[in-house]
């Protein structure tokens, strides 16, 4: 009889806050999911975080953004979706903090809280947390020292000069005792910048670990060219050399797609409608052609598939055409950093017959795409298989995204 390995349920729990807006970042989307390089934010932060003692981690995203989120954690650690939850973040990132205590395990009794915007912070943080917690402390959080000479001002005065050597700049993740957290959450009756203060408004002592210069939280413009600067030109064997990343190159991506006659209405195909001719069931509109493109351009920048971002359980998607699903693929292409270069699409099909409005669903498809070019080709299977039989559409497509 062969040896069951049961893997133990994970003691700690890194609540990692992905929900906020970016507002001052001026990217146009929610921060955790601006891209650095070939990555985003979050896919880097993720990466650091499952880097670190294993632990359950609750990715607080926001409200709408969960299956992206999701994917993000799955890319970041093939193969561990049982260590992973996703749930909506708050109004504010103490409420979305309160929905990742909430999801929390039972068996978890030291939590970390880790701003996904810190992206870039070493494993080594991680432990040095939760080792300091482990050894007795009912909260630790990581720090830096403050190196700039810091003057007192009013009304563009000094007013005087500030003793830098108490002061200490907070970084994350910091770290607490489950049951210490849970109680300062549960008695919060105001809004605190960090956990940190609100468990010492709570009346317990935080210990100090050391820090990195790696954690730096990414909030402005000039942030996000820091980190990408540092991702491009990180020496290797150096303390970030987990970190460094050859020149982004070009990736490519297949995607599939088949639906069966047989829906209500008329046939939309390749972001056309085509009167007079049978419709193809789906969730959304059966446009074959226009999903085998959505899949292609996720496999190529390494965002998952049309389910993930698209499936059933996406209802505002019920119905929708193909400049819906390609507008927004390509919002979420832009987001992880890349741009499409090209793309290519097959269609296997007794009906329609593609010659004559080729070149109009190409442009139908690029418009849809900002411009990138789009190609078509279609076939028959000379009465082989279901396309042959007259019973559906097939399509292929292949797609090159670049970094933008």
């Amino acid at each position: 009889m062969g040896v069951v390995t049961i893997t133990p349920v994970p003691r700690v729990g890194i609540i990692v806050v992905a929900a906020g807006s970016g507002t001052r970042l001026g990217a146009g989307a929610p921060k955790a999911f601006v891209g650095i390089d070939g990555h985003t934010i979050l896919r880097h932060a993720l990466t650091g975080v499952f880097a670190a003692p294993s632990a359950q981690v609750v990715v607080v995203a926001p409200a709408g953004r969960e299956g992206d989120a999701l994917t993000e954690a799955l890319e970041a650690a093939p193969g561990r979706r049982d260590l992973v939850t996703v749930v909506a973040g708050g109004a504010t990132r103490q409420a979305s903090v309160a929905a990742g205590l909430a999801a929390l395990w039972a068996d978890v009794d030291i939590v970390l809280v880790h701003d996904a915007a810190r992206a870039l912070t070493p494993p080594e943080v991680f432990e040095r947390v939760i080792a300091s917690v482990d050894a007795g402390a009912a909260g630790a959080i990581p720090v830096q020292p403050v190196i700039d000479t810091l003057k007192r001002v009013a009304d563009d005065r000094i007013i005087a000069a500030v003793d830098r050597s108490e002061l200490s700049a907070a970084q994350t993740p910091q770290g607490f005792r489950r049951d210490v957290l849970d109680a300062a959450y549960a008695a919060a009756t105001a809004e605190f910048t960090d956990d940190a203060a609100l468990v010492a408004e709570a009346g317990h002592a935080v210990a100090a670990v050391p820090g990195h210069p790696l954690a730096f939280k990414i909030t402005t413009a000039d942030d996000l060219d820091r980190a990408r600067h540092l991702l491009s030109e990180v020496p290797r064997g150096s303390a970030a050399a987990g970190l460094a990343r050859e020149v982004v190159a070009p990736r490519v991506g297949m995607g599939t797609d088949v639906h069966a006659f047989g829906g209500e209405g008329a046939l939309w195909l390749a972001g056309l409608e085509w009167p007079g001719e049978q419709a193809l069931s789906g969730h959304s509109d059966g446009d074959a052609v226009a999903h085998a493109v959505v899949d292609a351009l996720l496999a190529a920048a390494g965002l998952g598939d049309i389910g993930t971002h698209f499936g059933t359980d996406h209802p505002e998607y019920a119905g929708a055409h193909a400049d819906v699903f390609l507008r927004r693929t390509l919002v979420l292409l832009g987001e992880a950093g890349w741009r499409v270069g090209n793309v290519s699409v097959q269609v296997q099909a007794n009906r329609p017959r593609f010659a004559a409005r080729r070149r109009e669903a190409e442009a139908a498809l690029s418009a849809a795409l900002g411009g990138a070019p789009v190609s078509i080709s279609a076939t028959t299977t000379d009465g082989l298989g279901f396309t042959g039989a007259g019973e559906g559409v097939a399509a292929f497509a292949v797609a090159l995204v670049v970094p933008a």
